[in-house]
């Protein structure tokens, strides 16, 4: 048997080899294979029996052309995916993307990091993933259903409420859903489990939207009581203006923290006196306008372009709430400089593995994507529960269980920090913590 140094080398070379232009696909892959070394040097059998392998190669991947017609009635094509990555403990979970940006890559990339961060939740769901290169910026309410309609109509052949239950992610929120759904109901009858994020009105979740905002806080605040801290007084620093930096926001500002930024594609607002919660979801959710109009509307904010991260004061959190990559080596250094001691994400692997470098060698605690945005999925599968039942929860009774699920994680990730001598790499913690249970359910059930 190999050892586990050339183990893991000869694996990285098998993905270079197969998918060598998926740069975010190995980024993500090879930052969890590198943190997994001490539990395969504890467990052989991991190695034996090549569950990695398994692992970083997807069950099934499904690519198909998206054809609909604009409000000119010009026809238009687009890609559609969907990566079903993971079933070992559950039916694929995992949301649709809508961006210029999409491409099988970064779906591969989201979905293997939704494998360990849906195990880390405690709920029965496996990994999934999926999306369009479609623009949903500029484009009118019929033009978007058209889209919708059509990506389901091929979609819809390979999901269902116990194999494949897809939501919201980037550029698809309540009015995509809505649209998708009405599509699957039309072409297979009701099945209300058959999507997460849905209108209350039929099948949806109270706490849903608030969910990744809020459980990203949960998660902070575990964190911070670890280490004998606490989130009042603490100034923050939030990048993104859209639902997960909205609620990360509101519930941040609820446990005494003061916000001082928001952010969008163009720029971002610095507010000394505290982001004004009210303001930004008349803007972003209501008028659907731009965060620079924060600043004509509070006096006290001014309006920078570029990245909130090379915005240099002096603060104590980050939490990057935006896309992937947003935070580099250079801003990541800017970070530790300004006196931050948590770093916190609530997007999608929103620092680079450089920068992820940088605030470990800094001792900058670090909650990473996997474990501190998993409020979203977590609820979303409270949501599939509630289908399953055919029965709504309230409010509160969702929130507590999220509250609890988001504490657990923070839990089990330092438990397995303690058990492989990690001090503290929460990151590692977190991908050994999700690996494990899906590697034991993945063992059990035979090379499938």
């Amino acid at each position: 048997m190999a050892d586990v140094e050339t183990y893991l080398k000869g694996l990285k070379e098998t993905i270079i080899r197969r998918d060598p232009n998926q740069t975010e696909f190995q980024e993500a892959v090879f930052a969890v294979l590198d943190s997994l070394k001490p539990v395969l040097e504890k467990h052989p059998e991991y190695v034996k029996t090549n569950v990695l392998g398994s692992l970083v190669e997807p069950e099934r991947v499904i690519q198909f052309r998206v054809p609909w017609q604009d409000d000119e009635g010009n026809y238009q094509v687009n890609r559609g995916f969907r990566v079903q990555f993971n079933s070992a403990i559950g039916p694929y979970k995992g949301g649709l993307r809508l961006h210029p940006s999409v491409n099988l890559s970064i779906v591969k990339f989201l979905g293997f990091e939704q494998i360990l961060k849906n195990s880390l939740t405690g709920l029965p769901i496996g990994g999934g993933k999926g999306g369009s290169d479609f623009n949903p910026k500029g484009k009118s309410d019929l033009e978007i259903m058209r889209f919708c309609q059509s990506f389901m109509t091929e979609l819809q052949k390979y999901i269902g409420p116990d194999m494949d239950v897809p939501a919201g992610d980037i550029g698809v929120g309540g009015r995509e859903i809505g649209y998708l759904y009405g599509q699957y109901k039309r072409l297979n009858g009701s099945q209300r489990g058959i999507l997460t994020g849905k209108g209350l009105e039929y099948g949806g979740s109270l706490a849903r939207t608030e969910a990744t905002g809020f459980g990203l806080i949960y998660y902070l605040d575990a964190l911070v009581k670890g280490k004998n801290d606490s989130l009042k007084d603490k100034i923050v620093k939030i990048s993104g203006a859209g639902n997960v930096a909205i609620y990360a926001l509101k519930k941040a500002q609820e446990d005494g923290a003061k916000v001082v930024t928001v952010s969008d594609s163009n720029g971002y607002v610095y507010d000394p006196n505290g982001i004004d919660l009210e303001t930004v979801k008349q803007i972003k959710e209501v008028e659907r306008g731009r965060i620079k109009e924060y600043a004509d509307r509070i006096s006290t904010a001014k309006y920078f372009e570029g990245s909130v991260w090379d915005l240099d004061i002096k603060y104590d959190i980050a939490l990057p709430c935006a896309t992937q990559n947003e935070i580099d080596e250079e801003q990541a250094q800017l970070i530790v400089k300004s006196g931050v001691k948590y770093v916190a994400e609530g997007a999608n692997m929103p620092s680079t593995s450089k920068a992820i470098a940088v605030y470990k060698a800094n001792k900058v605690i670090y909650g990473p994507a996997k474990a501190a945005n998993a409020g979203g999925v977590a609820v979303s599968a409270l949501e599939m529960s509630q289908n399953s039942e055919r029965l709504s929860w309230t409010f509160e009774d969702v929130d507590d269980q999220l509250q609890a699920i988001m504490k657990n994680i923070y839990d089990i990730s330092e438990a397995a920090n303690k058990e492989y001598d990690l001090g503290d790499d929460l990151q590692a913690g977190a991908n050994i913590a999700g690996f494990e249970k899906v590697a034991k359910a993945m063992l059990a059930q035979g090379i499938v």
